[in-house]
């Protein structure tokens, strides 16, 4: 990876896809997508906790500009990207012309991104909201006001020597329209013959971690990662070239840019970008207005949708299914998406940044059952294993244990650091997610919870996703996230923290009796705290770490 030059681009829409890959003939790819989303492959009964993907639809060795070209040539006229917002839209040959965009960042990460990476050029907007980018830029790089544009020389950004402004110019920056027509054909030959020297092995893509336990980590992802979970993730979802898919989660995160953006440069499905940050009304919106067939969401991202006082004015009629992901997903929480959304083919996808992200899929014709209570089964030409997280040894079927992936799937390593890459790379490959989970006889995986969250009071463990699958079937709960809080007797104690229903009242008590009997005495909470919000990471994760903070000042311990 020395040498490799990144630019580093940041702004509002971020729906970047430099390019695409290998196209399966037509007939190929029906056959294919019929038999991998009605019958998942695998041994007759799964007799351990290792299981491993089929092999038969191959990987593609293509970058994510080659693949893009090859979906352009298919489908030029077609619908690429919808910006509902600002009323922009896109064909595939219209948006091959365009400048593309890498994902977004959040000031207070800024600094520490760009020295991270060696960022050499820096793409923004003047403003977004309340963010005022050349401004939050002075913060770190103050001689930018003295400098020409293109010879930035900072102290604190050393690899910094270019900005360019999309909307206006202030000193030291370019305007886009100057970058723009300064382009002539020796330039576009000289891109080209860039783009034919490329390996798909090489990294593309410095996707930096969401951060729910501290400082993010620059997982550096190769075309070969990507171009192909995007291609599985379609394979699993039977996805066409006719599919209009609503993006409401953002760009700087896995399940939008691969999920999204990657499978419509493989696919040539129509994005709906329905605003430039997540708002539930827009997404309903731009679901009835668009009819979009799939919409991809966190599970907060849902249960905002649902609870709009106005939910029942908008026609979801056109929706058939969708992906949830990013956090864990309560079965109740699934089951109204699925009838009140309209989305009976709602499935889970698991996995992490590390991993290009998704490891594990539902189909849309396994049971409800089956894809309310798991994350489904593996992916093509990737392994996964349970074991003991103390003793690494394999654990039985159904029993608790770390989840460990290996495949394709794997990141090449995080970004010039690899003291933290050895701690979750093995010698062998496999990467250490972080997640307890168990996997049953038909190869179909539970997440149980993560192995930093897992509360021990008294000596027993105690799984936080479990308690808040459970307080969701309460009437009264719109959302709940359970951690541990210190103890001085029990070492830790359970803290429910949860939003109400809108218009409705509970008590502390009442939800103690709701859990008398229905769980095990030790797992009822010790404490019951009703919050307005929780602290979230920019891609719209709980942040775990810094509600158990919370909860400890609240409760004074």
């Amino acid at each position: 990876m020395e040498g490799w030059r990144l630019s580093l681009i940041w702004y509002r829409h971020t729906c970047a896809c430099p390019g695409g890959s290998r196209v399966v003939p037509q007939t190929t790819a029906k056959l294919s997508n019929a038999l991998h989303t009605r019958m998942p492959f695998m041994s007759p009964k799964v007799t351990s906790s290792y299981i491993q993907g089929r092999t038969d639809i191959p990987l593609l060795d293509k970058t994510m500009g080659q693949c893009l070209e090859e979906t352009v040539e298919r489908f030029p006229d077609r619908q690429a990207l919808v910006f509902c917002r600002d009323g922009v839209r896109k064909t595939f040959a219209q948006f091959k012309e365009e400048v593309s965009v890498n994902p977004a960042y959040q000031a207070s990460e800024l600094e520490f991104v760009l020295r991270k990476v060696g960022c050499k050029a820096l793409v923004f907007p003047t403003q977004f909201k309340t963010q005022k980018y050349y401004d939050i830029l002075k913060q770190s790089c103050p001689e930018i006001e003295k400098s020409s544009p293109g010879g930035i020389k900072s102290k604190r950004l050393p690899d910094l020597s270019i900005v360019i402004m999309c909307d206006s110019k202030l000193p030291g920056t370019f305007h886009m329209d100057e970058v723009m027509q300064a382009g002539d054909s020796s330039h576009v030959k000289q891109l080209r013959a860039v783009q034919q020297s490329l390996s798909c092995s090489e990294p593309i893509n410095i996707q930096f971690t969401s951060g729910t336990t501290g400082s993010p980590k620059g997982a550096t992802l190769s075309h070969r990662n990507i171009v192909n979970n995007a291609n599985l993730i379609g394979v699993r979802l039977g996805i066409t070239h006719q599919t209009r898919c609503g993006l409401p989660a953002p760009l700087y995160h896995c399940l939008a840019s691969v999920g999204g953006c990657m499978v419509m440069a493989l696919h040539g499905t129509s994005c709906i970008f329905s605003s430039p940050s997540f708002e539930g009304k827009a997404a309903l919106e731009a679901v009835s207005r668009e009819k979009c067939s799939l919409l991809l969401g966190t599970p907060t991202m849902y249960i905002d949708m649902l609870s709009q006082p106005d939910f029942d004015s908008y026609d979801l009629s056109s929706l058939r299914g969708g992906v949830i992901g990013g956090s864990p997903a309560p079965p109740e929480v699934m089951r109204a998406i699925m009838t009140k959304m309209h989305m009976p083919e709602l499935v889970v996808a698991y996995g992490t940044t590390e991993n290009s992200p998704v490891t594990f899929m539902g189909s849309p014709s396994d049971s409800i059952e089956r894809r309310t209570d798991t994350v489904g089964f593996i992916f093509p030409h990737t392994e996964a294993k349970i074991v003991d997280p103390e003793t690494g040894q394999p654990v039985p079927l159904n029993a608790p244990g770390e989840l460990l992936i290996r495949g394709y799937c794997v990141m090449l390593g995080y970004w010039d650091d690899p003291a933290k890459t050895s701690e979750v790379i093995t010698a062998e490959r496999w990467y250490k997610t972080g997640d307890i989970a168990s996997l049953d006889e038909h190869g179909y995986c539970k997440i149980i919870g993560r192995c930093k969250d897992m509360i021990i009071r008294g000596g027993e463990n105690i799984y936080p996703a479990e308690l808040e699958q459970f307080l969701h079937t309460h009437p009264k709960v719109e959302e709940v996230q359970v951690v541990g809080v210190k103890d001085s007797r029990m070492g830790e104690e359970i803290c429910a923290c949860i939003r109400l229903r809108a218009g409705q009242d509970c008590t502390q008590e009442e939800i103690k009796a709701f859990c008398k009997g229905k769980i095990s005495h030790f797992k009822i909470p010790h404490y019951v705290v009703f919050v307005s919000q929780y602290p979230l990471t920019v891609s719209g994760k709980i942040q775990k770490y810094k509600l158990k903070e919370q909860m400890e000042k609240h409760l004074q311990l």
